[in-house]
C-alpha cells in the first residue's frame, strides 16, 4: 500500500467523500485531508485531487493552499473550483458565469489524444456545479475538452501531470466519470491497483500486532457490523488478550441484549454483558436537547467502560468501531467538511480512563467494513445488519426520554423491522427505523376520542450513509404495518411515513 496511495484535498465540496468513495472502487487508497492540512509526508502519496468548493476563487477568503510541493512533482487532478484555482492563480482569468453552470452538459469535444480521456467517446455526459467559470487558462495551459456552453471544461498543463476539469467526475450523473478517474490514476499517475478487503485484513493485522504486542484490549460491542468487523479483527490479531464488553443501554431495540449475546457466542470471542440500563436512564431523564443527550449516553457510556476496565487487570487499549465517513463528519474546519453532528465514538477520551485508542476500522467507509467482514468469515447476518445510531433509541425519540417511550419505540421499531423482513425488503433498505414524535394526535378508538403519540417510518438506500435517498415501499406494505402498529402498541394512534433524501435532511432526525 506505501507509494500506492492518493491525497484528496478538500475545499468543502459536498461532494469530496464521494471523490473518495470513486476512487476506492478501483481498488486505490486514497485520504481525505482538509486544504490547510496538507501532510508534510507527500512521499506516501503517488497522485494528488483537488476537491470542488462553495467558495469563489475571486473571493478574499478563498482557500489558497501553497501547492509547490505537489505542483510538477505529483500528478495532479484539479476538480471544479480545483481547476479554477489553477487557472486564477496561475496567470488565467475566471468570472462569474452569465448563467449558473449547474446539471446536466454534455463533451462537444474532445481535442488531441490526451490519456484523460482515452476511452470516453464526444458527447458522454458530465455534470457541472459552479457559479465561477474560466475565460483564459494559466500559464502553459492547453485545451483538452469543451462542453457546448463551457469552452474550458478540462485542460493539461505543459511540462508537468496536471489536469484540470470544470466538471465532477465522481458524481453518478457524470457517465464517464469512473473512466476518467481511472485513466488519470492508473494509466498517467501509474497508481497501483492494491486497495482489496485481502489485503486490508493482512496488512491490518500485521500492524495490529506489532503495534498491540502482548498488551491487552477491550471493546465495546454494540451488535453492528463496525464494532464486530472490529472485534474480528483484534481477534485474529490478539486472540484471549481482547475483552469484548456488550453494554446495555437501555436505548437498543426490543430483546435486542439478549439476542446479540448469543450471536457472539459462536465467534469465539470474549464477551461479556453489562446490563446499566437504569444508569443511562437516569442520566437522560429531563435532557431534550440532541446534542447533550448524545453526551449524556457518551459520559455514561464512558463511566460503565471505566468500571468494567478496572476490573480487567493491566488493560492499556481501548478498540473503537470508528469508520471514515465518522472521521469526516467529525472534523470541523472553515469550510470544508462542517460538522453535522458529533459523535459518540470519535474525539478520544477523558484523562481519568488511562487508555489508548485503537481504531483498526478508522479509514473505511461501510460498504468497505462489510466486504472485509466477509473477508474475516462474518456471518450475513451480522454484515446484513441495518446501521443502528450509537445514543441507540434516544435520538430517535425526540424531547426528553423516559421508560415508557423507550417502551412505545421499541414495540413500534419490532413491528417495523419484522414486517420488512416478512416481506423480502429488509435487505433492499440499507438502514430503517422508527421515530417517536413530541406529538399528541387526536384520534378515534372504538366510539372514544384519543390523545396518543405520532410515530414516523424512515427507510433510506445509500451505499455508504454520506447520501441517501428514501426507498419507496410497497403502499399495502405501509397499510399492513400502519395497521400493526396503532392496533399493537398501546399509546400511538397515528404512523406517518418520512419520504427526505439526504442531503438536505440527514438521515436520523436528532
Amino acid at each position: 500500500m506505501q507509494n500506492n496511495n492518493v491525497l484528496i484535498l478538500d475545499f468543502g465540496s459536498q461532494y469530496t467523500q464521494l471523490i473518495a468513495r470513486r476512487v476506492r472502487e478501483l481498488n486505490i487508497y486514497c485520504e481525505i485531508h482538509p486544504y490547510h492540512k496538507i501532510p508534510t509526508d507527500l512521499d506516501k502519496f503517488k497522485a494528488v485531487i483537488l476537491s470542488g468548493s462553495p467558495f469563489s476563487v475571486r473571493a478574499d477568503d478563498a482557500p489558497h493552499p501553497n501547492l509547490s510541493a505537489i505542483r510538477g512533482h505529483k500528478p495532479l487532478l484539479a476538480v471544479c473550483y480545483g481547476a479554477q484555482y489553477l487557472a486564477h492563480f496561475n496567470g488565467g482569468h475566471v468570472e462569474q458565469s452569465e448563467t449558473r453552470e449547474y446539471g446536466r452538459a454534455k463533451l462537444s469535444v474532445i481535442f488531441e489524444n490526451n490519456g484523460l480521456f482515452q476511452n470516453i467517446p464526444t458527447g458522454s455526459q458530465v455534470w457541472m456545479s459552479h457559479g465561477d467559470t474560466i475565460k483564459k487558462l494559466p500559464e502553459k495551459g492547453v485545451l483538452i475538452a469543451s462542453t457546448h456552453d463551457v469552452e474550458y471544461a478540462a485542460y493539461r498543463i505543459e511540462d508537468e501531470q496536471s489536469y484540470a476539469i470544470q466538471f465532477h467526475p465522481e458524481v453518478y450523473h457524470t457517465t464517464d466519470g469512473k473512466q476518467l478517474l481511472e485513466n488519470f490514476l492508473v494509466h498517467i499517475a501509474g497508481v497501483e491497483q492494491t486497495w482489496t478487503p485481502s489485503a486490508f485484513v493482512d496488512t491490518t493485522v500485521s500492524e495490529l500486532k506489532a503495534k498491540l504486542q502482548s498488551d491487552k484490549v477491550v471493546l465495546g460491542l454494540s451488535g453492528g457490523v463496525d464494532s464486530s468487523v472490529a472485534a474480528m479483527l483484534l481477534h485474529k490479531a490478539i486472540g484471549k488478550n481482547l475483552y469484548c464488553i456488550f453494554v446495555n443501554n437501555g436505548l437498543l431495540r426490543k430483546d435486542e441484549y439478549e439476542s446479540v449475546l448469543h450471536q457472539y457466542k459462536d465467534m469465539g470471542l470474549n464477551v461479556k454483558g453489562v446490563d446499566a440500563s437504569a444508569r443511562f436512564l437516569n442520566a437522560l431523564a429531563g435532557v431534550n436537547d440532541p446534542e447533550l443527550k448524545r453526551k449524556a449516553i457518551g459520559n455514561a457510556f464512558i463511566e460503565v467502560f471505566d468500571d468494567e476496565a478496572h476490573q480487567i487487570t493491566d488493560v492499556t487499549w481501548l478498540a473503537q468501531g470508528t469508520i471514515y465517513p465518522d472521521v469526516i463528519e467529525s472534523v470541523s474546519v472553515n469550510g470544508p467538511s462542517v460538522t453535522i453532528k458529533s459523535h459518540h465514538n470519535v474525539g478520544g477520551l477523558p484523562d481519568f480512563m488511562k487508555l489508548k485508542i485503537v481504531e483498526p476500522l478508522r479509514m473505511l467507509f461501510k460498504d468497505e467494513v462489510r466486504r472485509v467482514g466477509a473477508e474475516l468469515g462474518i456471518s450475513k447476518d451480522i454484515l446484513g445488519r441495518h446501521p443502528f445510531p450509537g445514543p441507540g433509541l434516544a435520538i430517535r425519540i425526540l424531547g426528553d426520554i423516559t421508560p415508557e417511550k423507550v417502551r412505545i419505540l421499541q414495540e413500534v421499531d419490532a413491528i417495523f423491522i419484522n414486517n420488512l423482513k416478512k416481506w423480502n425488503l429488509y435487505d433492499q433498505v440499507w438502514q430503517a427505523g422508527a421515530i417517536l414524535l413530541p406529538v399528541d394526535s387526536v384520534g378515534v378508538m372504538g366510539d372514544e376520542r384519543t390523545y396518543e403519540k405520532v410515530v414516523a417510518l424512515r427507510a433510506v438506500e445509500s451505499t455508504d450513509g454520506m447520501t441517501a435517498d428514501w426507498v419507496n415501499l410497497p403502499y399495502e406494505f405501509l397499510q399492513e404495518t400502519s395497521n400493526y402498529i396503532i392496533n399493537r402498541v398501546k399509546g400511538v394512534n397515528r404512523v406517518v411515513y418520512d419520504i427526505s433524501s439526504k442531503p438536505p435532511a440527514t438521515i436520523e432526525w436528532e
